[in-house]
């Protein structure tokens, strides 16, 4: 058989690229483009905050269970059929979403689009990694890489504006034509790989494994999903879904390993540098996601800026990042090695993360905010494409998408540990700054006192009754305290992302060093 089969060249394979790169956009602006309609959705569906987070919650544990059995199904299914069906299903999922009614509807069809959407991603990833040849591997992580980077960006961009202009409905209308080009593209260029025998087909269904998967992964997902906003382990489902994750995973595990037609191989995770990479993926996860999480919550909440205004303070950044990778790919491509270039990455990162920690105040203006975005998308355009050339370089056959699968579940995993522990962080932390400020805040300093004098002064001048301008001192103070409170507690979480990007870097150097102009045996499986 043909090693290189699975190769395209000329305007065949720039079709293809377009149409997967476009699929995983799609996908990744979904994942956040809800976030910035929460207003108007529960205006129009008439929910509260807390039913309004099982939309973004749905789509996320929908993402994070099929992910991982891209491959499987590719190969049960065929990867032109799996990949324009799912394509088919994130279009018409959109447009039920579009098209809810009530709350509940919406959530169940944000639950099919993720089924669909899930697929596109991992499945995006393989089909590029294999019509290039190895040699140009940096090249088309780098072209899938900008959807990766671009979609969480883009996402609250384009939804503010769809928000700002039109309706909640169109956030989910705007995939359908997309969609549409892109499943008649798929199934008009996109083949079936020839290393796929009938016999693979035909291999016996792992049920027992994609029961585990779905319980323990949906179950962790969800804690991580409502965790925070229940207080964690104050709420029974929260507990019983902590329990049901460990035994689930655990499970899966230790049957996956020992299964001989596993729906995930996790035998993947000792060959090359598939298990550094996978770590390296959820600490990348961790970052892009908590990042993203971050800054929007703060300039929003108490900067005042709106849903346009913050994605269009991070779309700089976003652009240098795709600007960066290609540039990346042909480095890896004349030679440079990841395992180098990995720690510049890490370390641009941690530079970001300490700048935003010295900037940060009250009045911090949006162009404040401008290069030290910059940096994040200098460290993001070094970080994705070598990591992702490394976690695959060398790998053969359905080795590729079995990696893939899987370091795209951990990232996204890593995403979900990153936003829950950093709000965690936030509102502990917060609690932490205020009761500090609150001890030295007292009728006994000498401070507090003449500032709450002139403050009292200045409100009897506006409202003209002593007892009214003493309440609206006190009140602005405690809006003071409070606010200053907030501002330590993003100080301290930049920072300590900072930290944790510095301690990551030592663990690059374990991995090994892999020719990434090795040929691809096809016929491995």
């Amino acid at each position: 058989m043909d090693q290189n089969s699975t190769l395209e060249f000329g305007w065949r394979r720039i079709i293809i690229t377009i149409t997967v790169i476009t699929c995983s956009l799609l996908e990744l602006i979904d994942t956040s483009i809800v976030n910035v309609a929460t207003t108007q959705l529960m205006g129009n569906l008439g929910c509260t905050l807390s039913e309004i987070s099982w939309v973004v919650a749905a789509y996320s544990i929908a993402n994070v269970i099929i992910v991982p059995m891209s491959t499987w199904l590719s190969i049960k299914l065929g990867r032109k059929n799996y990949f324009g069906g799912s394509v088919i299903l994130f279009t018409l999922a959109s447009a039920m979403c579009g098209m809810s009614d009530n709350i509940w509807e919406l959530v169940g069809f944000r639950f099919l689009q993720g089924i669909g959407g899930g697929a596109l991603l991992a499945t995006s990833q393989t089909i590029l990694t294999e019509i290039y040849s190895p040699e140009e591997r940096g090249k088309a992580s780098a072209m899938y890489g900008l959807g990766v980077i671009m979609g969480p960006t883009l996402g609250p961009t384009l939804g503010g504006y769809l928000i700002e202009h039109y309706s909640w409905p169109m956030i989910f209308f705007v995939n359908i034509p997309v969609g549409i080009i892109a499943a008649f593209l798929t199934f008009t260029f996109i083949r079936d790989v020839s290393y796929v025998t009938p016999e693979m087909r035909k291999t016996k269904v792992d049920w027992i494994g994609i029961i585990l998967l779905i319980v323990g992964v949906g179950a962790l997902q969800l804690v991580l999903e409502k965790g925070d906003e229940e207080n964690w382990f104050e709420a029974g489902y929260i507990i019983v879904s902590t329990v049901v994750a460990v035994l689930g995973l655990v499970g899966f595990v230790l049957w996956e390993f020992n299964t001989d037609h596993p729906v995930v191989d996790l035998r993947v995770l000792a060959k090359g540098n598939v298990a550094i990479g996978t770590v390296l993926s959820f600490i990348l996860g961790f970052g892009l996601f908590s990042s993203v999480f971050i800054y929007p919550v703060f300039v929003q909440r108490f900067l005042g800026f709106t849903a346009l205004q913050t994605g269009l303070s991070l779309l700089p950044g976003a652009l240098v990042s795709g600007f960066m990778m290609p540039v990346v790919g042909i480095l890896l491509s004349k030679g440079a090695k990841p395992k180098y270039l990995l720690p510049f990455a890490f370390g641009i990162f941690a530079i970001f993360t300490f700048i935003m920690s010295s900037i940060i105040t009250p009045q911090t203006g949006e162009d404040s905010f401008f290069w030290p975005l910059i940096v994040r998308g200098i460290g993001l355009g070094f970080l994705f494409v070598p990591l992702t050339t490394m976690s695959l370089g060398g790998l053969k056959g359905k080795d590729i998408g079995s990696a893939a699968g899987l370091t795209a579940m951990i990232r996204q995993l890593g995403g979900s540990f990153g936003v829950a522990i950093c709000s965690t962080f936030i509102t502990h932390m917060t609690y932490v700054h205020r009761a500090d400020l609150v001890a030295r805040t007292t009728l006994y300093d000498g401070a507090t006192t003449q500032r709450l004098q002139v403050m009292t002064q200045a409100m009897m001048a506006k409202v003209g009754d002593m007892v009214k301008a003493t309440n609206m001192a006190y009140a602005t103070l405690e809006y003071t305290v409070t606010q200053q409170a907030t501002v330590l507690t993003y100080i301290d979480t930049f920072q300590y992302l900072g930290v944790f990007f510095m301690l990551v870097i030592p663990l690059i150097f374990l991995a090994k060093d892999i020719k990434l102009t090795e040929k691809i045996d096809t016929s491995a499986h």
